[in-house]
């Protein structure tokens, strides 16, 4: 049975939780703040962590650093309020394998969790394909590597048909069929590495391995091992040859997203390895020749990221050899709708459902949303409001509630704060209606106030009712009455 660690400050969420997947199969334990949590991963080793992203003493940032330190192959799942969404996306740079937003729906946990515990293990046996293959002598030469590597890579990206989408496009078949190295830049989520696969796909190594490697999800100390491989033995840990990302996308294309979070150390390691093309493994002796093209990616400038003194500049001349924006999902509003059915026919087939489309309240939703966290917030939306729905279109009823009421919010948040005018209301005359009424003026302002309480908290309602002085069945029945 798979070992499953819950960090929750509260005690609700950690009970439901332990109980949904306990009856699922999982052993499953719990802590109610960032230290117990820790060391519960130390003493456990479990297969998955699912941590709530604010906790009381620490945040899921530090805490997923912390993991990663300790236990990198072991999957997290952020949990966060809908309004934490494009912080959600930014700690998945850090190591996280997907956010999951509240409310929490059972059906969608599942999924997530037996995906997430699925794809460890595949990572899992290709490394060990791999340390097979190197002993058998079957990567000595360019060309020689284990074929399987590519399917490390994301297929299947959806092309816009706008003319940003154009655009984009007649710059990756202008660069594809040459070697220059290539940065993308472009805001977490927007789709940097499905543009990299698509330059790989149209060049002349499309038959050969694409690598990708997430440089903000490897600590300082695995990022050597990870790049350049190591031998049996070579420090403490290192119990059999591994093969590092540049000798696996020998004869191919290397992908290094976020590659600015790479230490100074390793920057120094990889330059003299893009100006040589060889390289050793961490106590290795024998020089390895590489053909490798390398694309980049980052959502900082790396110019910028250079003169402040956190990138090296001679590095990123090296790179410098082609640049490509990816525009975010809110500047290809034309392009939206034929992505969101692109996620949805996958997700059909992923959850053995038959789901066609959307309704017109759902697409005018889509529309009308800044979606902070590009393609990747849209995939999970459609993913859970896929799971949601019964018949052939989604209905706004299977949104997230920040999408629904996206500009009630942002009207809220842009209102102005105003001082209470002391000024008597002239006398209205008798043939003049009285707007808004006095009840209307109460509801809004409690409309107003159990909201802004609400976004306070991530839409935790247990934490909103206490704010509020209330039970939750009475925030439960005010919500339904304002039709939050």
């Amino acid at each position: 049975m798979k070992k499953i660690v819950v960090v929750d400050d509260e005690a609700d969420i950690c009970f439901l939780l332990k109980r949904f997947l306990s009856k699922n199969d999982f052993i499953v334990e719990t802590a109610q703040n960032g230290k117990d949590g820790l060391a519960l991963i130390e003493e456990m080793s479990p297969d998955l962590v699912m941590t709530d992203f604010r906790l009381g003493d620490i945040t899921g940032t530090d805490l997923l650093t912390a993991i990663k330190s300790k236990r990198p192959q072991v999957p997290v799942l952020i949990i966060t309020g809908y309004s934490d969404i494009k912080i959600a996306v930014n700690v998945m740079k850090l190591g996280a394998y997907d956010y999951i937003t509240k409310p929490l729906f059972p059906d969608e946990i599942l999924v997530t969790v037996k995906k997430a515990i699925a794809d460890a293990e595949s990572r899992k046996d290709e490394d060990i394909e791999f340390v097979q293959a190197e002993t058998a002598g079957a990567t000595e030469t360019v060309g020689k590597v284990p074929r399987k590597m590519s399917s490390r890579a994301k297929p299947g990206y959806i092309m816009g048909q706008s003319e940003v989408s154009d655009n984009l496009f007649r710059q990756v078949d202008l660069v594809a069929p040459t070697n220059f190295s290539v940065i993308i830049y472009g805001e977490s989520g927007s789709g940097k590495e499905a543009i990299a696969h698509e330059i790989h796909n149209r060049s002349r190594r499309k038959d050969m391995p694409f690598v990708a490697m997430d440089c903000g999800a490897i600590s300082k100390e695995l990022a050597g091992s990870e790049l350049f491989g190591h031998e049996k033995g070579s420090f403490t840990g290192a119990l059999q040859t591994k093969i590092g990302h540049f000798e696996l996308a020998n004869g191919g294309t290397l992908f290094l997203d976020e590659v600015s979070n790479l230490s100074y150390e390793i920057q120094v390691a990889l330059l003299r390895v893009v100006q040589e093309r060889k390289m050793r493994r961490i106590g290795g002796s024998k020089e390895i020749d590489l053909d490798v093209r390398i694309i980049v990616a980052s959502n900082e400038r790396l110019l910028d990221s250079a003169r402040n003194g956190k990138f090296r500049e001679d590095l990123y001349y090296r790179f410098n050899e082609f640049t490509i924006e990816v525009p975010a999902l809110r500047n290809r509003k034309d392009d939206l709708m034929l992505f969101a059915q692109g996620f949805l026919e996958s997700t059909n087939v992923e959850l053995n459902k038959n789901v066609k489309g959307f309704s017109k309240e759902v697409i005018d939703d889509f529309m009308n949303y800044s979606w902070p966290g590009n393609l990747r917030e849209l995939r999970n939306v459609i993913k859970r409001s896929t799971l949601l729905s019964d018949g052939d279109l989604i209905q706004e009823k299977a949104l997230p509630f920040e999408i629904v009421n996206y500009r009630k919010l942002k009207d809220l948040d842009d209102e102005p704060v105003q001082a209470p005018s002391y000024t008597a209301a002239p006398e209205p005359s008798d043939t003049e209606d009285v707007k808004p009424s006095l009840k209307t003026v109460a509801n809004e302002a409690e409309y107003d106030m159990i909201m802004q309480v609400l976004r306070d908290v991530n839409f935790n309602k247990s934490k909103a009712a206490r704010l509020l002085n209330i039970d939750r069945k009475t925030l439960y029945n005010k919500m339904k009455q304002f039709d939050m």
